[in-house]
């Protein structure tokens, strides 16, 4: 199951007792999630194509949970003071799991801006002291991941024979702006090959140390957040990263 994923390049990290609830009240569902994650694929040109957004690539694995029945759900709460109702708050979660044995609670962070993981963390805190959720889940960019972006894109576009803006347009690759443009033309003009100048500035601006990605994710559970929820973390490596379509 998480060995498995371990053994495969993905960032695993479980917090107060997640190991323990998961294979012993869990082993199924951890099994099935396992499966879904270690078969899945991005494409480069996916990749590179979308802009650096969720589109395609975020969306099959979101339907492939769905697929086994982690539907989006809502939690509506409500406060009743001697019968009468009082404050109500809902939660929404992308990804719900319901079994005989308690529920899970899963989101994916693709690319967003980092505060989304304070709001995943904290969402599941307070489902979790509702009794609403036995354990809460976040798959996100891996350090692997992160680390290498700029040069699988470059070897990527390397391998193509992409060497100009020219090439990338009649591939329908990503829209630039004129401030990248600029960028990366400037950069060339220096001697600095344009694959090099385009991934760097592509990762950099796309995948920035701002957005949603692993060392940001384990900051914030060091620090406590989302306490004393039980949490697995899971890091997507680079290995998911494919030439193929």
């Amino acid at each position: 199951m998480l060995a498995e994923l371990r053994a495969r390049g993905f960032d695993i990290l479980t917090r107060n007792h997640a190991d323990a609830i998961l294979s012993h009240d869990f082993a199924d569902e951890t099994a099935a999630l396992a499966g879904v994650l270690a078969d899945y694929r991005i494409g480069m040109a996916e990749l590179i194509g979308g802009g650096g957004g969720e589109s395609g690539q975020t969306q099959r694995l979101r339907r492939a949970l769905s697929h086994l029945g982690w539907r989006k759900h809502n939690f509506a709460v409500q406060i009743v003071v001697d019968g009468t109702p009082r404050e109500g708050v809902s939660h929404e979660v992308d990804h719900v799991l319901f079994a005989p044995q308690g529920a899970l609670a899963l989101e994916i962070e693709w690319n967003n801006k980092d505060p989304f993981f304070d709001r995943d963390l904290e969402n599941f805190q307070r489902l979790h002291a509702l009794s609403a959720i036995s354990l809460g889940i976040v798959v996100t960019r891996g350090a692997s991941m992160q680390a290498r972006l700029p040069t699988r894109i470059r070897d990527w576009m390397q391998r193509r024979g992409l060497g100009s803006e020219a090439d990338l347009d009649r591939l329908g690759i990503g829209a630039r702006t004129g401030t990248q443009r600029r960028h990366v033309a400037k950069q060339v003009a220096r001697g600095v090959p344009f694959a090099d100048a385009f991934a760097r500035k592509f990762a950099a601006d796309k995948f920035g140390q701002a957005t949603t990605h692993w060392a940001k994710l384990e900051a914030r559970v060091t620090r406590g957040v989302g306490n004393p929820c039980p949490l697995l973390l899971i890091g997507l490596p680079d290995a998911i990263l494919t030439d193929e379509p």
